[in-house]
């Protein structure tokens, strides 16, 4: 329990943490990872080089220590994380190793400044949001091995099915190779692979979201091979899996999780459904989803994409929209394609934009569920809150690290 002097120490932090905390965790991280190499197979490589995962570390522990007197402002935050950590196998062992390197970064970090009430005060917060983050986690674990078909830790899965979608898109069907059930997981949630990376001598996992709606039998996930641009490598995992995973192959799978799920309780209440690019995987089985719990519940489907060539999933899309008589789709393509038809293939050319959601649908009591680019995303959670939509309606999904705060 923090004392009133420690809660007022860490808030003096703020300022602090504004301007150098990306120093301070990128400092961690090193030290971290060269002290206890064996935690390089639970991040993503890819982020640790490109600095996301520090970013995401700086921002979580700033919004941590500017609430560190009104937690439960964290509460959907800490979920999130919890699931994150969940889907990596985070055990409760592990908080002593990161504890140890945060406040040993924090005292070469600072150097003077790091007093030695400050590092009391930060190994008491530490201590406060890690048993918070341990057992929001252990009671994720409990749901997912009490679930028919759940399971904690890793499963191997064979891929029994692999087809492609479109350009640079293929989907994977995996069962499990023990000959189990697979859990209910809900329509939205994702579940993580691992592989192992010869060339980097380094077992990675990746989130994907399970692109069929529960009760198939199968975990699908439907993956793009990330290409990279501008000096960027490209995707490791996504591009092993479209290289090297074939029908009769088997990966590792964490058991579903996530939060970006359809809102039951509001059954009466109309879905706008926006994507673009290959965050379409999720809106997919929650359009399928609606279409067998909810057929007549008000739904728009938005997703914007290049063009035909790059529009995975369509079949479903169509075929799901077309049986549901309050459901309506707007599609946009940017760079239409010689042979896409306009009203047959696609319904505009460009992108989405506040407006044109607007014009596709009318209901000012919707919920909006986005997923796509990070920038993507923030302008159409601004252009909506603009237009006077609330911040609970908008709920969103930002594939691997960080998010739209």
């Amino acid at each position: 329990m923090l004392t009133p002097a420690q809660i007022e120490l860490i808030k003096a932090t703020v300022p602090v943490l504004q301007a150098h905390g990306v120093d301070l965790t990128k400092h961690f991280y090193k030290r971290m990872l060269t002290g206890n190499p064996e935690l390089r197979h639970v991040f993503n490589h890819a982020h640790q080089v490109h600095g996301a995962q520090q970013q995401a570390l700086a921002a979580a522990v700033l919004a941590y220590a500017a609430n560190i007197d009104h937690l439960e402002r964290l509460g959907g935050a800490v979920r999130q994380i919890a699931e994150r950590h969940c889907s990596l196998g985070i055990r409760p062992e592990q908080y002593a190793i990161v504890g140890r390197h945060l406040l040993a970064s924090i005292k070469e970090v600072l150097g003077e400044a790091a007093t030695p009430e400050l590092v009391d005060a930060w190994a008491a917060a530490y201590k406060q949001l890690a048993d918070i983050l341990i057992a929001a986690e252990q009671s994720i674990y409990n749901e997912q091995t009490t679930a028919e078909g759940g399971w904690s830790g890793w499963r191997p899965f064979v891929c029994v099915n692999r087809v492609k979608e479109c350009e640079n898109v293929d989907s994977f069907y995996f069962r499990p190779t023990d000959g189990g059930a697979v859990p209910a997981y809900k329509a939205g949630q994702y579940a993580t692979v691992r592989i192992h990376s010869k060339a980097l001598d380094l077992t990675q996992p990746r989130q994907y979201t399970l692109s069929c709606p529960p009760g198939e039998g199968v975990l699908r996930i439907t993956v793009k091979a990330i290409h990279g641009r501008a000096g960027a490598p490209d995707g490791l995992v996504s591009n092993h899996l479209h290289t090297h995973v074939h029908v009769g192959d088997v990966v590792e799978f964490s058991a579903p999780t996530g939060s970006f799920v359809i809102d039951e309780l509001k059954a009466e209440s109309p879905v706008v459904l926006i994507a673009a690019g290959i965050g379409i995987t999720p809106m997919v089985p929650m359009l399928e989803e609606l279409a067998v719990k909810n057929p007549l519940r008000r739904v728009h489907f938005l997703y914007s994409t290049q063009n035909l060539a790059h529009y995975p999933l369509k079949k479903e899309v169509d075929a799901t929209v077309k049986g549901m008589p309050n459901a309506a789709k707007g599609v946009f393509f940017t760079e239409p394609g010689e042979d896409d038809h306009l009203g047959e293939d696609y319904d505009a050319v460009g992108r989405i934009t506040v407006d044109r959601i607007r014009s596709f649908c009318q209901d000012p009591d919707a919920d909006f569920y986005l997923c796509g680019p990070i920038d993507f995303m923030k302008e159409i959670a601004a252009g909506l809150k603009q237009i006077g939509v609330i911040a609970p309606r908008i709920h969103t999904e930002a594939f691997g690290t960080g998010g739209l705060e």
